[in-house]
């Protein structure tokens, strides 16, 4: 959407035009500023949990003021919901009703995040139910949120804890505006690994990142998240877009290297650019892509191929590299999209392409994690980009007002903050996953 609708439907006289004739009215989104406040007011927590004290002193000294229990009269920019010792579904009913009263204090650009336990095949029947409850629960609350307001979840596998480095990690990244797009999800803890970082303005400080496709759009716009978070970054795009490559690079002080990401040596190449000029390789970051869209009806070998070729294929022989080489704690971040979730017409190739990166990542997570490492990745919906401008006008105006809760689409920095977040010491424990950043769409590249 243009931000001049936006800014149409919610100032000034043209404000009250909108809401008289009905108009859809985006809301602003809370987004991330160095110096902007984690949660916009206090968090009141809600619900026990055997670490519910522990947590709270960790907010606290993130300097968030913390309620429990009741929160008074008091505006709230936050909420916790723990849920992970719920054994009955019949156990929601009380916590549920002191969130619906909570709810109507939490101003424009709120969080709320639920804690919670899987569902796993062999629970007790009344326990698998309350957690997928849970589930269904915190995704329909997404929709309900109002004023730029999401609601998100973590979950806690086998043992781990809600203080654990990368529960702690991922409730940071759902309180604060770097998951201003990602409405609805969940993030599953689980491993006790990872690391918060010294200082939360800089978590990627002294770390060697690579991005591919990084010449324009989402890739560019990557770039300048990482090194605005403190990683030295190594541009990597196609010949033919050096000059873009190269204002990008000197934009954020980094290196350029210029390859076709389908080349054999596209991984090797990449590995020793990074570890000569910069002494490590500690993310790659896989955004190159490309759509050559069709109707399967019409589809020929040069399109399906190329597709294949860029989106997944270069990928998984670039990553076979990089297990090779045992890089020690080396993290992979891959693009995924919505469309390999839930198809999208005319797009058989790319969604094929994009479905498989969210299986590449599932099935690498255990072979990167035995030189400490991880593998991710992120589902981007409908973001504004050159690639979604070609999305037929019908199209993009209902992605855009009518399936998304948030009544708009993304923007590149939506999903570069997730990628920053996911390619961090603080994300270790969630290897394996795909986050999908669409405010709750599941239409686009």
């Amino acid at each position: 959407m243009a931000d001049k609708y936006l800014e149409l439907v919610n100032s000034g006289m043209t404000k009250k035009l909108a809401k008289l004739l009905g108009l859809p009215r985006p809301p602003r989104l809370r987004r991330y500023g160095v110096d902007t406040p984690l949660l916009p007011g206090p968090v009141l927590v809600l619900g026990t949990s055997a670490r519910a004290q522990e947590l709270s002193d960790v907010m606290v000294s993130w300097g968030l003021d913390v309620r429990r229990h009741d929160a008074g009269q008091s505006k709230l920019g936050g909420l916790v919901l723990l849920l992970d010792e719920l054994s009955h579904p019949e156990q929601l009913s009380a916590l549920m009703l002191a969130t619906s009263a909570a709810l109507r204090k939490l101003v424009p650009g709120a969080r709320v995040v639920s804690v919670s336990k899987p569902a796993l095949a062999n629970d007790e029947p009344a326990v698998a139910a309350v957690r997928q409850g849970i589930d269904g629960a915190m995704r329909s609350l997404g929709r309900e949120m109002r004023g730029g307001a999401t609601a998100n979840g973590i979950v806690l596998a086998g043992d781990t804890s809600i203080v654990s480095p990368s529960a702690l990690g991922a409730l940071r990244f759902f309180f604060s505006g770097r998951s201003a797009y990602v409405d609805g999800q969940f993030l599953t803890v689980r491993t006790e690994a990872g690391e918060l970082p010294d200082d939360f303005r800089a978590p990627l400080a002294g770390k060697v990142a690579v991005v591919t496709g990084a010449a324009r759009g989402i890739g560019a716009e990557i770039a300048r998240t990482l090194a605005r978070d403190g990683a030295k970054v190594v541009l990597v795009d196609m010949p033919q877009a050096g000059d873009a490559l190269a204002k990008v690079a000197n934009q954020v002080g980094g290196t350029t290297l210029q390859l076709d990401v389908t080349a054999k040596d596209a991984g090797a190449r990449i590995m020793d650019h990074a570890l000569t000029r910069h002494g490590s390789l500690d993310l790659v970051v896989h955004n190159a892509g490309i759509t050559r869209d069709k109707l399967l009806a019409n589809m020929d070998a040069a399109r399906w191929d190329s597709v294949i070729a860029v989106n997944i294929a270069s990928q998984l022989r670039m990553n076979e590299v990089f297990l090779a080489a045992k890089i020690p704690g080396l993290r992979v971040v891959c693009l995924a999209s919505t469309s390999g979730i839930a198809g999208n017409r005319g797009q058989t190739n790319y969604a094929a392409s994009k479905g498989g990166v969210i299986g590449m990542v599932r099935a690498s997570a255990a072979l990167f994690a035995e030189s400490g490492g991880s593998i991710t990745a992120v589902a981007p919906g409908f973001i504004e980009t050159e690639m979604t401008a070609k999305i037929p006008l019908g199209t993009r105006t209902v992605a855009r007002l009518v399936l998304p809760s948030l009544m708009q689409g993304g923007l590149p920095v939506d999903v570069a903050e997730a990628i920053g977040f996911l390619g961090s010491d603080a994300a270790a424990g969630l290897n394996g996953q795909t986050l999908r950043v669409c405010g709750q769409s599941l239409v686009g590249a």
